[in-house]
């Protein structure tokens, strides 16, 4: 073999391992404390608290959300679907008013269906859906888990009063953050604020239509 031809080579090996150091690098910053601080803001620090200020523990679950779900590409919705579904929630968001507890039962479903729906896990695998969505929706996916809480305490004979008719108003508020987030057009733009979607794209939530019963 000549110089030349392993000149070449080498040059060729070097540019191999210096391209793969390169994205190992990109993939370490999305990953990495700040990355995971970045990409996941609130949910991240309630990571954090619920390992107990163990942030390592923390970043090592985020990051393998990360790695599970982040690949994952939401589907878009048909018109008649997404009609439907905004029918649903205002159907649940009267509901609230006189019955407030089967209207958190009603939105819980609805954002697993929806969920579903736009491609992620199935609404019967709750935690790897809610894992999936805080990849994607981390800014608002903490709503799905207050009104979820709020479901499975009273499905699991938790006291009545465990969650008053303020905290399920508030959860279904945060909650319709991420509900607009799914039925948007542009899910990504109007989870970063720059499209035409965002939370208000199909009308804000009535405070009035939740005062309690």
């Amino acid at each position: 073999m000549s110089t030349g031809v392993i000149i070449v080579l080498i040059v060729i090996v070097v540019g191999v391992v210096a391209a793969a150091a390169a994205l190992a690098l990109r993939a370490r910053g999305a990953t990495g404390g700040s990355g995971l601080k970045r990409r996941f803001g609130p949910e991240y620090d309630r990571t954090v608290a619920r390992h107990d200020g163990d942030t390592k523990a923390a970043e090592r679950e985020l990051g393998e959300r990360v790695q599970e779900h982040g690949s994952l590409h939401e589907q878009p919705l048909e018109p008649a679907a997404r009609e439907q579904f905004q029918a649903r929630w205002a159907a649940a968001q009267e509901l609230f008013v006189d019955s407030p507890r089967q209207a958190m039962s009603d939105v819980d479903q609805l954002l697993g269906e929806v969920a579903g729906a736009r491609g992620f896990p199935d609404v019967a695998e709750y935690d790897k859906q809610f894992d999936a969505l805080s990849v994607h929706h981390a800014d608002h996916v903490h709503g799905y888990r207050r009104v979820h809480r709020v479901v499975t305490a009273r499905t699991n004979g938790a006291p009545e009063s465990q969650a008053g008719t303020e905290e399920m108003r508030e959860a279904m508020l945060e909650a319709r953050a991420l509900f607009d987030d799914l039925v948007s057009d542009d899910s990504r733009s109007s989870r970063n604020g720059h499209g035409r979607g965002g939370r208000h794209s199909i009308g804000s939530f009535n405070k009035q239509a939740l005062k309690g019963s």
